[in-house]
Parts: C-alpha cells; structure tokens; sequence
C-alpha cells in the first residue's frame, strides 16, 4: 500500500509539474503577441517584461515545487515520519503539549524550508524586475512578527483541539469543527485591528473627494462600510491592490497607496464596485458556508479512518500518535482533493464574472473597470496569455483579456 500510495504521490507531483511546463510553452508560443484590447495602453517592450517576469516566477515555483515534492516524500515514505514521532513523544507525554510541539515542529521546518525561496523571490526576482521595494531589515521584521503569529494561533488551536480530542473521544469531530468555524470568524473580526496593523500602516484615504464618493457608491448599495483607509503598501512592494476586509461593522475598504497612484478616481470606484459585488451577490458567505460543510464532513471522515486504525500501515508504519495520524490524512486530503481543483476554480470564476457584472451596472461605464483591469495588469506584469487549460485548472479569476474584453462588449452594448 505504501509503493501504491507513492506512486499516487508521484503521478499528482508530475502532472501539477506538466500543467507548469504547458502554461510556459503556450507563453512562449504566443511571445510578443499583443491582445487587441491591450493595444495601446502596454507597448511591446512591456509586454515582453511582462512575459520575462511570468518565465521567471514560474520557473521559481517549478524548483520550489520539486523542493518541496522531494521534502514531502523524505519525510513521508522515507521513515523521516515515525523518527520525528518518536522523538516529539519523548519531549512530553502530554496529549495536549506533545500535540502541540509535534505542529509546531512541522510548521517551523516548513518556514526553513521555504526561507531560500522566500529570500530569492523578494530579493532577487520581485527586485529584478522592480517589484521589491522592502528593505532587509522590514523584511526580516515582518518575518519575526508572521513567524511568531503563526505559533501562537496555531499553538492556541492545537492545544484546543486535542484538548477536545482527550475530553471528547467520541464527538471530538463535532466539536474540532465548531472550535475552527468560530475560531475563523473570530479572526476574521478582530484581524483589521489586532493583527493587519502590525504589519502595516493605515490612514484615511487622502486623495480629495475619493471617500465621499465611495460611501455614496456603499449607500447605494445597503453595505455598511465602517473606514475607508490607504495602507503603505510601497514600503514593501508597488504591486497595487484593494480589498474589503472585516465582517459585520467593521467593514473596510482598503486601498493600496501604489493603487492610488495608478488609477483614476473612476477606475478606483470601478475596482470597488466589483468587490461590493462579491458582497452583495453573498459570494463571501456562500463561500465560507460551502468550507464550512466540507471541514465538517472531513473532520468525520477523519474521525472514522483514525478510529478504524488504517492509517499508520498506509505509510508502513506500525503505530503513529495522533497528530502523526493527522499529518497522515492532511497527505492524503491533498492527494484526494487535486481532482477537485477545477471545480473550485470555476466556481470562484464564476463568482468574479459576476462580480465584474455587478460593478458594471453598478457605475454604468463598464470601461472604467475595463481600464482598471488593464492597469492592474501592465503595472503587475500579468500573464496576456495563459494556456486555456491551465487557466480552466487553476485560474480562480477569469484570464485578464477576456475579462477586458468582455467588458468592452458589455460597453458597445450600451452605448
């Protein structure tokens, strides 16, 4: 079973490798081809940096991917597993404790492991390509703080859920599942006070006249928006972006101070109006109930293989604690979950077309969003010209031209 399950592994790792190397070759197929609708806004040489910078990123994640493939296969179906168990036994024999440090052993090598990629990405290609605006110093500040965050929640619902396992043999599922789904809402209420501030710093927005007109756009619509901010986001990169953050009344708007300089008040308002889309159209809790659903039927499933013992000898093993049996079925989620990835991705595209509907009659000028979505692209360096079935595979947003396009139909409709 444990060759069989192996084989699997090494079948998934080849064909997510395969999707990579088609999604480069279909780029440098349509090298130097400009979309009709980009004509004008991205000149030849951009486009050809923007090309050089996907090869790149690419390229980066291909090594990353095998790195981690070959990480993944040492520890699983290389005896790494039943040493590091073992050992982490011997530290405490605390359910809760021993759980708890097994986790965050796991989490920590996983940061060592990817640290070089990290390192190369922001100070190498990001800068390269004049993305990276972050200095050593912030760089290594932000990984203290994310580094540190990270043990500390994970540490709290670690020690959370085993505690629930050792008092709750029988329904620990049941309540694991619960202890998540309300342990994300809560982080997702508290995030845009207690933990996005300690990495950024935001203010009101200060172009003249931009608020007003995004809370007469949120009024029309019946969301509540609690601020309206621009984050520092240049101190670290000048990729733009905007988002909604926060749940309830302590909705936000955020912008990117790089957005702010790139785009016109309509472009901006644009951008906003599809993400008011997203809440409007529930997309957000439509989303969040269908995890929900799904985490509470994986926290079964994983309940009856750990009971039924069938976990260990997939792997070769004779016995495993608990949080080995849990690393066990993260492994074979993964693996079960690959098939499902197109249906995710063409569910959240859907989401985004609607979304882009939305906004356009929202603001009756499907063209401001069309503009916005051009500029995102030439400021980013987007891909124009993803392989279809790469895109259908793994593209949550729909391939950037055939959004512009879209949009620009919609406009010759209405005009």
């Amino acid at each position: 079973m444990s060759a069989l399950l192996f084989s699997l592994y090494l079948l998934v790792l080849a064909a997510e490798l395969c999707l990579e190397w088609l999604n480069l070759r279909h780029l440098r197929q349509r090298a130097g081809e400009m979309p009709a609708a980009f004509a004008g806004a991205i000149d030849p040489q951009l486009l050809r940096r923007g090309e050089e910078y996907t090869v790149a990123t690419t390229r980066l994640g291909l090594v990353e991917t095998l790195a981690g493939g070959l990480a993944m296969a040492v520890f699983l179906f290389g005896g790494l597993l039943p040493l590091y168990d073992r050992w982490v036994s011997a530290l405490s024999d605390s359910f809760v404790f021993g759980g708890v440090l097994f986790f965050w052993g796991v989490l920590l090598a996983r940061l060592l492991l990817g640290l070089p990629f990290r390192l190369y990405h922001t100070f190498g290609l990001e800068a390269r390509h004049g993305f990276n605006t972050t200095t050593p110093r912030l760089w290594l500040a932000d990984l203290a703080k994310s580094t540190l965050l990270s043990l500390l929640l994970s540490g709290l619902l670690a020690a959370g859920a085993f505690w629930l396992v050792s008092r709750t043999p029988q329904l620990w599922w049941l309540w694991i599942w619960l202890l998540f789904a309300l342990f994300t809402a809560l982080l997702m209420y508290v995030s845009p006070y207690l933990i996005e501030p300690l990495f950024f710093k935001f203010e009101p927005v200060r172009r003249p006249g931009l608020e007003e007109e995004l809370r007469a756009m949120t009024q029309k619509t019946g969301v509540a928006v609690s601020r309206v901010l621009q984050v520092d986001a240049s101190r670290r990169s000048r990729h733009s972006n905007a988002y909604f953050t926060g749940l309830g009344r302590v909705k936000r708007i955020v912008l990117f101070d790089t957005l702010l300089e790139q785009m016109s008040d309509g472009e901006i308002l644009a951008v906003l109006a599809h993400e008011l889309g997203h809440w409007k159209r529930h997309h957000i809790l439509k989303r969040l109930l269908a995890a929900e659903l799904l985490f509470l039927a994986a926290f079964y499933l994983a309940f009856r293989l750990i009971e039924g013992g069938g976990l260990p000898p997939l792997l070769g093993m004779a016995e495993a604690s608990f949080a080995a049996q849990v690393v066990i079925l993260s492994f074979l989620a993964g693996l079960a979950g690959f098939p499902f990835t197109p249906l995710g991705s063409w569910l959240s595209r859907r989401h985004e077309w609607q979304a882009d509907r939305f906004a356009s009659d929202l603001t009756g000028h499907p063209d401001q969003l069309a503009s916005a979505l051009i500029k995102l692209g030439r400021e980013n360096l987007a891909n124009l010209h993803p392989h279809p079935f790469y895109a259908w595979f793994h593209y949550s947003h729909p391939p950037l031209v055939e959004r512009v396009e879209r949009l620009l139909a919609q406009r010759s409709r209405t005009s």
